[in-house]
């Protein structure tokens, strides 16, 4: 399996949960030219939703961050997998970190529909050199 593994930050921040408040942020940051390598929206109840940014380059986010007046958490790291999608690519990353004794606590993957695949993996910040490690990073 070739695969690209990248140690990323990521940054989270809650908002009201209205259809224009995640667009207006995508869209400031884009407009700031900041460029997401992953992105996620998670709802926080029926009121907030939690939008986790992965930035190229995170002195960027938190730059145009601090002039939107946009309260981020962060960083947290975790690992970008981006790799040719075959069948059992994700068993084989997630029984390579099991080997080394690393916990997965959350992922989050998508196909790209030709070929490809990208994945997310949240593990303790403690653990993120260990699990690089285990995957050969």
């Amino acid at each position: 399996m070739a695969a690209k593994i990248t140690k990323v930050a990521y940054y989270y921040v809650s908002l009201r949960a209205e259809p224009e408040e995640g667009y207006r942020l995508l869209a400031r940051l884009a407009g700031a030219r900041v460029n997401l390598l992953a992105f996620s929206a998670i709802p926080m109840g029926p009121e907030f939703t939690q939008l986790v940014l992965f930035p190229q380059d995170s002195d960027l986010l938190l730059t145009v961050a601090r002039e939107l007046d946009v309260p981020l958490t962060g960083p947290d790291h975790a690992l970008l997998i981006q790799g040719d999608d075959e069948l059992g690519a994700l068993a084989r990353i997630h029984q390579q970190l099991a080997a080394a004794g690393v916990s997965v606590y959350a992922s989050s993957g998508v196909s790209d529909g030709m070929g490809g695949f990208g994945y997310i993996l949240y593990v303790r910040s403690d653990e993120i050199d260990k699990a690089a490690a285990a995957l050969e990073l």
